[in-house]
């Protein structure tokens, strides 16, 4: 039996049946729907300017927005809505979510890994924070340990 074009399962074009429209975000390089975490500048960029703050203690993944904003503020001592990125582990290591305000709104994202942990955290017990550069939070996203990379200097002196 010939396959139909358009249709959703088994098709080789990726195209959506004709009469709908596709409002799918395109990433120009590869004509795909573009990824919809970090890394990728249509939602949250992370710049090297930004403050990252990684909690040490392992937080309950049951906590929503709020939840994590008044942990933010209360065993961070930190204020939820200043633009920091805050990033939690669950306890079992193999889920992040980070929290971000923008200026309108806050974003909650979450990656959880297929198989495996996140070999890599903060163990002081000593504090209830670590700040991170953005190419490290990045490492730490890939499952890798961001105490192995090195980046380049965020300045440095001209003459």
């Amino acid at each position: 039996m010939p396959r139909r074009s358009g249709g959703r399962r088994g098709s080789e074009d990726a195209s959506p049946p004709e009469g709908r429209r596709d409002d799918r975000a395109r990433d120009p390089g590869t004509g795909l729907a573009g990824e919809a975490f970090l890394g990728c500048s249509r939602m949250i960029q992370l710049t090297p300017q930004m403050r990252l703050v990684v909690a040490v203690e392992p937080a309950d993944f049951r906590r929503g927005i709020d939840g994590l904003a008044r942990l933010c503020r209360d065993a961070l001592a930190c204020d939820p809505m200043s633009g920091w990125v805050f990033v939690f582990r669950n306890r079992r290591a193999t889920s992040l979510k980070i929290l971000v305000y923008d200026g309108q709104g806050f974003w909650l994202c979450q990656k959880r890994l297929s198989r495996g942990h996140f070999c890599w955290w903060p163990s002081d017990k000593h504090v209830a924070s670590k700040t991170l550069a953005a190419h490290q939070l990045q490492v730490l996203l890939a499952a890798g340990n961001p105490d192995r990379v090195q980046g380049a200097p965020l300045w440095r002196p001209v003459g």
